[in-house]
């Protein structure tokens, strides 16, 4: 008797769970976020080092700047622009590697109506960012873009996380306080940014190593 009563249960726990992989995307690879903490925080320390900066010791939110041959400050647009562009480049380039490989052992389409889902909803908060930091560029409020970046990152993973794991939702929340928290100390952007791209990604991205793909 006994039996008959689990076996409904033990049935529709099943049910759930391919419910829940249906809708969700859980493919997502914890070492793509190893990895792009690792490369965030390479970069971090390139800019430090190019600015002739000691990190936690505060500086002017105007920053980095070199002086023209007149003397006027202009930011040097050309270095931070290649080397934002390049750690864009090789955690994209990890996130699609790592990904796929755990895709394909969990024998999984890595694109389908509820990836485009994913990235739809993920992309709008940064395309959204993204302008909004091009007008605060424009309009010299240079020390809005760090945290800014966290910001609008933190709601795109938000605004994603019901497509895939759980744990995304709560790194974006996350990298939402830390953006908020540099919009008022804008003399630590360039470290919150370094803790939020950098090491939370390392942090979390472990954890969902561990806890979804470790010897599965």
């Amino acid at each position: 008797m006994t039996q008959h009563k689990e076996n409904p249960l033990k049935t529709l726990q099943e049910i759930r769970q391919l419910m829940e992989r249906s809708s969700r995307f859980i493919s997502l690879s914890g070492l793509s976020g190893v990895t792009a903490g690792v490369i965030a925080l390479i970069g971090a320390s390139i800019a430090h080092w190019y600015i002739g900066k000691v990190p936690f010791q505060g500086y002017d939110p105007l920053t980095p700047i070199r002086l023209s041959s007149n003397g006027i400050p202009q930011i040097d647009y050309l270095f931070f622009f290649g080397l934002a562009s390049t750690m864009l480049v090789l955690a994209v380039g990890a996130g699609i590697f790592f990904t796929t490989r755990s895709a394909k052992a969990k024998g999984q389409k890595i694109w389908d109506a509820l990836t485009q889902r994913l990235l739809i909803n993920l992309c709008i908060p940064l395309v959204a960012g993204g302008i909004f930091c091009l007008a605060a560029l424009l309009h010299g409020l240079i020390f809005l873009i760090a945290p800014s970046t966290l910001l609008f990152y933190g709601l795109g993973l938000v605004n994603a996380s019901k497509y895939t794991l759980p744990d995304v939702r709560y790194l974006g929340l996350s990298e939402i306080a830390l953006g908020l928290i540099g919009l008022f100390v804008p003399g630590y952007g360039l470290e919150l940014w370094g803790i939020g791209f950098g090491l939370l990604h390392i942090i979390y991205g472990s954890r969902m190593y561990f806890r979804y793909e470790y010897r599965q």
